[in-house]
């Protein structure tokens, strides 16, 4: 190497360190004047404000600088009440610039600015802020645990103006949105973000390196802020809401009201409170015909239970639909009795209060209480009916300790208990989980350790049991990779409040990948990897999963995205759940699976998924295949509209379809069938944007899925299977229908107006029938609910009501 190739290449290597280490600073002002958010900057105290410039890329070339003819400024200024964020962003090809207009919090295809604010300057939680050049806000709160969390919402103010040179944004965020100590001097972490979005290009003021694990970490200081001391943080939300529900037996009409309270009860803790819940215009779930042995998991949809719920999602311990779920219990009718069983449980009340001291210890408690709920029963003979208790006075209660420290690592400890009232089962669960990262956030220890308590009552034992795993990785560079182990024991439970679909294993691990991070000729980004996997039964030794993966992720020079995996079981391996029976396993061959992904650039107005899989195993002629094409098209900035069609087929899938019981010796025969199964989704959206605060949207799902069940087996004690007689009709046709025309005005800040149409529909029978039209058909004929509602709901912020008096 030349004595110029090695100063030009220790260069290189100082200012790659430096520009890891440097955070920028920025000094803001205090005014005296209003600021009017009106995207003019035509304050004076805007002309003498420090100015934060000279962006860098943070996405797809890492570091570059960013063009001096695409610059971005922004400046900062603060009074008693609020923190004021002015960008002015200069384009030179401003007739190029997106601007689709979307509803809250959905980004779109459009050009939008941010400013990140951690009034701890600790590195462990962001308040994040957007606006699009359309004018549409976005906000949520970051941590590098759970990513961004966009379902919570604050009420600030932003006004945007397109202009010839490129435009302007202007924030007005007041401190009540924010959390910062009490404290005369204040240094907050910031960053500010601008996306341009039709060349994909990510820039930040304080270079953000990708290749360090964690961004928060990499925001830059904000000074100058002294002598402002948080609000009262005391906010009302009452609603009130009709529904009408109407279906060819009954129609029937509902009243709600009820009131949602936020209250800071210090500079980082808040407590919110939800009295008289209503969830009636929740998005509705995606139903599928389920012949697994486990319960679909379904998302959160609720707001109450989605938004700030990173602390309570520490350890995965908690599938809040548990709460106002299904009862723990049904009613078993005898033979002259038959009972209507409830679907859910009514939620009376929810708390949680959650926040992080200034030494970094997170403290987060949950609580919730569910009504008593019975099913009825009518006894066939006398016609007279009663009431059984199936799920009684129940409460949900989760607690959170989080300690972080090194700006990067955590140990947390976590507890979920259900309580319920009289002799139904109790359930404890609690955990130590660890999040480890060198200083440099090149390597990452993580694990965990859990233990539940289950107490039951009656004539069964209570259970204990453990769950464990264990991960070392390195987490930086183009080259990364991480291996570890877990074990789960035989009565490892946390169902009551959580989800689990297996336990009674042990476990082995690794994933290893590597990254391009900057952009070739050919890739602005690409990625490939590799992950083994091979997992164990605790009471035999048999292994149960024996799994090798291999994917490569990239994005093309013009923005399209493609994708190819490849799945493979590499060896037989068995079955311990889908028999039902415990102790019971069945065969598994052999497999072998590749897919594609193509997704084109959504910045053009014609846009295209599509998502072809197949799979084969080592038996003849069982094999599976599947299609995804969904088409998108945006007529204008304010109306687009998405289509989405799936077909997934399966020819001699084999799968469980019962068991009955023989006798002590030979306590059960289970039965098992090849079956030639075949799917088919349809799915539609549509939005249309009046103005950034009204918005009309349009969801349609049509769902049918049937199994044709051609051979019957019973299944031996070695997980292998003998030729069977079976009689019984154990086919399945199942098909479902949603759809919801939803009309969306924020008439004020925080305050909404929401008129709902939705119908709705289900059949499931073993009689199949293979004609499409006939079975969509179906879904309108008889069996269709419709459901119409108003909502409305109204901020009150304490600090503006007290005035009124």
């Amino acid at each position: 190497m030349s004595k110029k190739s090695y100063i030009l290449l220790v260069s290189m290597l100082m200012l790659a360190g430096f520009a890891r280490a440097q955070r920028k600073t920025l000094f803001t002002s205090r005014t005296t004047e209003k600021i009017a958010i009106d995207g003019q900057l035509t304050e004076d105290s805007w002309a003498t404000a420090e100015v934060a410039t000279d962006f860098i890329m943070y996405n797809p070339d890492n570091g570059k600088p960013i063009n001096p003819a695409k610059k971005t400024d922004v400046k900062v200024l603060y009074d008693d009440d609020a923190v004021y964020i002015g960008a002015v962003m200069f384009d030179d090809e401003p007739q190029l610039m997106l601007k689709e207009m979307t509803q809250r919090d959905n980004f779109g295809s459009a050009e939008h600015f941010g400013v990140y604010l951690n009034g701890f300057n600790d590195g462990q939680q962001d308040f994040q802020f957007y606006v699009s050049a359309a004018g549409v806000q976005m906000d949520c709160v970051a941590t590098e645990t759970n990513g961004e969390d966009y379902s919570w919402d604050a009420i600030w103010q932003s006004s945007v103006k397109v202009t010839d040179f490129g435009w302007i944004a202007e924030f007005r965020i007041p401190y009540a949105a924010l959390r910062f100590p009490k404290e005369a001097i204040q240094n907050w972490g910031v960053n500010f973000y601008r996306e341009f979005r039709r060349d994909r290009q990510q820039y930040t003021w304080n270079f953000i390196n990708s290749q360090i694990q964690g961004t928060l970490q990499q925001n830059g200081v904000l000074r100058g802020i002294e002598n402002i001391k948080p609000p009262t943080r005391l906010f009302f939300i009452p609603y009130s809401s009709y529904y009408l529900n109407t279906n060819k037996e009954e129609t029937d009409h509902t009243f709600k009201g009820g009131l949602d309270i936020k209250y800071g009860i210090s500079d980082a803790f808040t407590l919110d409170a939800i009295l008289i819940p209503d969830f009636g215009q929740t998005k509705f779930d995606n139903v599928e015909l389920n012949l697994g042995p486990f319960e679909q998991q379904f998302n959160e949809n609720r707001p109450f239970f989605t938004e700030g719920t990173d602390l309570f999602n520490k350890g995965n311990l908690l599938y809040s639909r548990r709460i106002g779920g299904s009862p723990s219990t049904y009613y078993v009718p005898g033979s002259n009795e038959v009972a209507d069983n409830p679907i859910t449980v009514d939620l009376l009340n929810a708390v949680k209060i959650s926040g992080r001291t200034k030494s970094g210890l997170g403290i987060g408690i949950l609580n919730a209480i569910t009504e008593k709920t019975y099913a009825t029963v009518r006894n066939i003979d006398t016609d007279q009916t009663r009431e059984v208790l199936v799920e009684p006075l129940t409460n949900f209660n989760v607690v959170v300790l989080d300690q972080r420290f090194n700006r990067n690592s955590s140990v947390s400890f976590v507890n979920t208990n259900v309580e319920r009232n009289g002799e139904f089962r109790d359930a404890n669960v609690s955990a130590i989980v660890y999040d480890l990262n060198t200083k440099a956030n090149t390597y990452n220890l993580s694990g965990d350790f859990k233990y539940s308590y289950i107490n039951e009552y009656g004539n069964l034992e209570n259970r204990d049991g453990i769950s464990s795993y264990i991960s070392l990785g390195e987490t930086a560079g183009k080259f990364r990779y991480n291996f570890g182990a877990n074990y789960v024991s035989d009565e490892y439970d946390n169902n009551d409040l959580g989800i689990l679909f297996e336990n009674n294993y042990h476990g082995f691990f690794a994933n290893a990948s590597y990254r391009i991070l900057n952009p070739t000729k050919v890739f602005n980004t690409f990625q490939v990897g590799a992950n083994p996997y091979f997992e164990f039964n605790n009471t035999t030794g048999i292994l149960q999963q024996a799994d090798f993966d291999a994917y490569v992720n990239s994005t093309s020079r013009k923005n399209d995205f493609y994708s190819m995996s490849f799945t493979s079981r590499v060896t037989e391996t068995f079955d311990f759940y889908d028999p039902r029976i415990p102790g019971r396993y069945s065969y598994l061959p052999p497999s072998y699976g590749l897919s594609a992904f193509y997704s084109s650039n959504y910045n053009r107005k014609w846009a295209l998924d599509i998502n072809p899989a197949f799979s084969l195993t080592d038996e003849k002629n069982r094999e599976a295949f599947s299609i995804y094409f969904g088409p998108r098209y945006r007529f204008s900035d304010r109306f687009n509209v998405i289509l989405g069609f799936s077909y997934l087929r399966q020819n001699n899938n084999v799968g469980y379809i019962d068991d009955t019981y023989v006798d002590d010796a030979t306590p059960y025969e289970i039965y098992y069938a090849k079956r030639n199964r075949s799917t088919y989704i349809l799915t539609g959206t549509w939005k249309y944007s009046v103005n950034k605060d009204m918005t009309f949207n349009f969801n349609a799902r049509y769902y049918w899925s049937y199994a044709d069940n051609r051979e019957f087996f019973t299944l031996n004690d070695d997980g292998y299977l003998d030729p069977a007689v079976y009689t019984a009709n154990q086919n399945s046709n199942f098909s479902t229908w949603n759809m919801d025309l939803n009309y969306s005005w924020w008439f004020a800040p925080g305050s909404q107006v929401s008129i709902l149409y939705r119908n709705n529909s289900s059949t499931f029978t073993r009689e199949i029938d293979r004609d499409f039209n006939t079975n969509f058909s179906n879904m309108f004929k008889d069996n269709l609910n419709h459901v119409f509602s108003i909502s409305i709901r109204y901020f009150i912020d304490y600090n503006d009501a007290k005035k009124w008096f």
